[in-house]
């Protein structure tokens, strides 16, 4: 059956079909060939996939990105970091991957911080000299931190998926996200050492830090309000999602003023499209996931990883790393964890691994897949707004795959980089 699986769900993608109609008619396949055939079963399960109530917080932390986009907060936020590190050598990277950081905080969506990040900081970069290529890969793997650091949209799909807490899985993914970060920083600071075009632009100023923080400190209370009342156990993530979007509008519209009733048709319009196709996809996949359990794909996949591995959790987290880095070259991120995450999840535990733990490392994994070509996400963006060509593009960002690759590593085999902080929070 995996056989018919994959040359299935594969076979309609190359046919141009997709992911959701692709994974619709693999659920209709399998349900054949076990002699099940019920449309109308296929059509139930994808609406009680898509029936639950965490899911209701991905509209949510849509909308507060699009608000924050357009509102000023995400321009303040960046002014923040250009004031801590703008006046070092290639200073503009350095706020390119801390903006990104700090953004992440507040949107959970990945296309939606590069769209943010890149259209404002790309231009000031190209205009000051940076290598286009190299500018476009740099906020293009930077924006990976977007669904790792809390809030995250594919966190609340594994919870959901997985039955794991998405409070821990959340917290899980702060030290991760900061490893990436500093990765991220330390690659930059080895291509612009010693190079003469980039300048350095004046000098650090304290004051200048508190002047830019001031003026973003309702920006910055963003991500405290969204953490610090789940941490508090205020509200669930679903209610947080809300009250950043409720608190984005309140803002960007009475207190930064740059957020006009006009500019709401086209932020609701896009909340409305992503979260259509996230949702869609999510039914699609669990109702491609139902006929997977039926015809016993997870406990073959199982036998199979556990003759390769031997019984060792590392060679076995070794297979599934190279297995998510090989889907993430031809799968975008919430299809992957859709299909994959329900299926080695039920093996990970074999090995007595923390839910949470394998959560955040799939996905920090698939997570570099969305940098990784041909059908990376966040480069298509990065082409979008630099007009770089994807060729070019393709090839400056390998440096950041091979850190994203090491951080996978560390995460991977230092597994309290992951359960330390969740560790801290009271079941």
């Amino acid at each position: 059956m995996i056989p018919l699986f994959l040359s299935s769900l594969f076979g309609f993608i190359l046919l141009g079909m997709p992911i959701a109609f692709a994974l619709f008619l693999t659920a209709l396949v399998l349900s054949w060939f076990m002699g099940s055939w019920s449309p109308p079963l296929v059509v139930q399960t994808i609406f009680r996939g898509i029936d639950n109530f965490p899911l209701m917080a991905i509209p949510f932390f849509l909308l507060a990105g699009e608000i924050m986009n357009t509102g000023g907060i995400a321009q303040r936020i960046i002014m923040v970091a250009k004031a801590m590190f703008g006046h070092v050598r290639g200073g503009l990277g350095y706020v390119t991957v801390v903006a990104s950081m700090l953004i992440s905080g507040v949107s959970g969506s990945a296309v939606a911080d590069a769209s943010a990040i890149g259209s404002i900081l790309y231009p000031v970069m190209k205009k000051e000299g940076y290598e286009p290529e190299k500018a476009a890969a740099l906020f293009a793997a930077a924006t990976t931190n977007g669904p790792i650091i809390p809030p995250s949209i594919p966190m609340v799909i594994f919870g959901v998926i997985a039955n794991v807490s998405i409070i821990r899985l959340f917290i899980g993914g702060i030290i991760p996200g900061l490893i990436l970060g500093v990765g991220l920083m330390i690659g930059w600071y080895l291509h612009v050492r010693g190079k003469k075009r980039y300048h350095v632009e004046g000098k650090f100023s304290l004051i200048a830090v508190l002047k830019a923080c001031w003026d973003a400190l309702w920006a910055l209370f963003l991500p405290v309000i969204i953490l610090g009342g789940i941490l508090l156990g205020i509200c669930t993530a679903t209610e947080a999602a809300v009250v950043s979007a409720v608190y984005a509008f309140v803002v960007s519209v009475f207190i930064y003023r740059e957020l006009r009733m006009k500019d709401m048709l086209g932020i609701l319009v896009n909340t409305c499209r992503g979260t259509a196709v996230v949702l869609l996809v999510c039914g699609a996949a669990m109702a491609a996931a139902y006929f997977i359990t039926t015809a016993q794909i997870p406990e073959m996949l199982a036998d199979l990883l556990l003759r390769l591995s031997g019984g060792n959790w590392m060679l076995f987290m070794l297979w599934v790393n190279i297995l998510l880095l090989l889907v993430g070259c031809v799968m975008d991120l919430t299809p992957a964890l859709l299909i994959l995450g329900p299926m080695l999840l039920p093996i990970a535990t074999k090995y007595g691994l923390d839910p949470v733990y394998f959560g955040v490392v799939v996905i920090v994994n698939l997570c570099i897949g969305l940098i990784t070509p041909p059908v990376g996400n966040i480069l298509f963006v990065a082409c979008g707004i630099s007009k770089v060509p994807m060729a070019r593009l393709a090839r400056a960002i390998w440096p950041n795959i091979v850190i994203g690759i090491i951080v996978i590593g560390i995460v991977t085999y230092l597994p309290w980089t992951v359960t330390y902080l969740p560790g801290l929070i009271p079941k």
